[in-house]
């Protein structure tokens, strides 16, 4: 099947910060392995998080604004530290580069700079 643009006026562009999550996350089998609430507190912690993957959000606030009960994001919080998704240490949260990616290779030159490499620059730059 041959792609088109669908809505040439409505083309996405990243502004500033943007949130990121690698089609590993598909590819590797997590969306079919966690339930709908343990994806939508991977996502929500993706969106808010910064450069490095953390996030100050509290579970008080995580819960009102997923709509939560407080068991029900122990429950999606617990099963992403068992995947090792995320890491928690109250009241931070870090999410966590996908378990046997931490030697990601640089970039070949076909597919120019990625957001990988972005990210190590960035980390290179405020050390």
């Amino acid at each position: 099947m041959r792609k088109k643009i669908l809505n040439k006026k409505r083309i996405r562009s990243i502004k500033g910060s943007f949130a990121f999550i690698p089609h590993r996350f598909l590819n590797d089998g997590y969306v079919k392995r966690l339930k709908a609430e343990e994806l939508l507190l991977y996502l929500f912690l993706v969106l808010v998080c910064d450069a490095f993957g953390l996030s100050f959000y509290s579970d008080r606030s995580i819960c009102r604004l997923l709509r939560y009960p407080l068991p029900n994001l122990r429950n999606a919080r617990d099963t992403l530290l068992d995947l090792d998704l995320i890491a928690y240490e109250p009241p931070l949260y870090q999410v966590l580069a996908l378990p046997g990616n931490e030697t990601d290779p640089e970039p070949s030159s076909s597919q120019g700079v990625s957001s990988f490499a972005a990210l190590n620059q960035l980390i290179g730059d405020q050390r």
